[in-house]
């Protein structure tokens, strides 16, 4: 079964407060982008990468490849208006069925090969894998000015990668009325089918503020 990995990385740099979008921002020696995708070429499986990014981006991510000689094989797709656009573009270009695609962030840059590879085994028993942790605050549901405590261990953060079989998530993005979903667990939900959860890591942090990237400096 052919593995595939679907970066999105369609950032503006908004909430970084950057010139430039935050995926392309230098941590260490080099483009968190970069660091993302290195992550997935060390997998034992060898997963064909499909990044998405926005078409006018292209050059920029052309000159960045030859300046910090980046030498990961990828395919380049021009990503939507919206994530669920960019996201349908790179599952297009995948040109097998029978196959697993692990969807993540472009500026997740922490992600380990031990939760990609789970990913990919999970997904291939029961169709998804995504990844998560528990909460360590408190947490509570507010309405109005009323409040009211709730109980952490029955809720998740969802991070990426988020990997599904193929066949199944094509579909699950041809359900109506998904422009709102903000992830592709909850596309894959409204399709009908069930989620499957994994264990998800602390340090696989989405850098999107400056204080994300001060963490991931002291990761590195």
């Amino acid at each position: 079964m052919k593995h595939y990995a679907l970066i999105v990385a369609g950032g503006t740099g908004l909430r970084m407060g950057a010139e430039v979008p935050k995926q392309f921002l230098v941590l260490d020696d080099k483009p968190i982008l970069m660091h993302t995708l290195e992550q997935f070429a060390q997998c034992p499986s060898h997963p064909e990468i499909i990044l998405v990014l926005p078409e006018n981006e292209f050059p920029t991510w052309q000159n960045l490849l030859t300046r910090y000689v980046c030498d990961v094989p990828h395919l380049l797709v021009a990503g939507g208006n919206t994530r669920i656009e960019s996201v349908r573009n790179g599952l297009s270009m995948i040109d097998t069925k029978k196959s697993l695609v692990a969807i993540h962030d472009g500026v997740r840059p922490f992600v380990s090969t031990k939760i990609i590879e789970e990913s990919y085994a999970v997904a291939k028993q029961k169709g998804s894998a995504v990844a998560c942790v528990g909460l360590k605050d408190s947490i509570r549901f507010v309405n109005g000015i009323e409040t009211k405590a709730l109980d952490r261990t029955q809720y998740r953060l969802v991070q990426t990668p988020q990997t599904f079989q193929t066949q199944h998530i094509l579909k699950a993005y041809q359900t109506p009325d998904i422009a709102h979903l903000t992830d592709d667990a909850s596309v894959w939900e409204a399709s009908g089918r069930q989620v499957t959860l994994i264990e998800g890591s602390y340090d696989n942090i989405k850098i999107t503020t400056p204080e994300d990237l001060k963490i991931a400096e002291a990761l590195l």
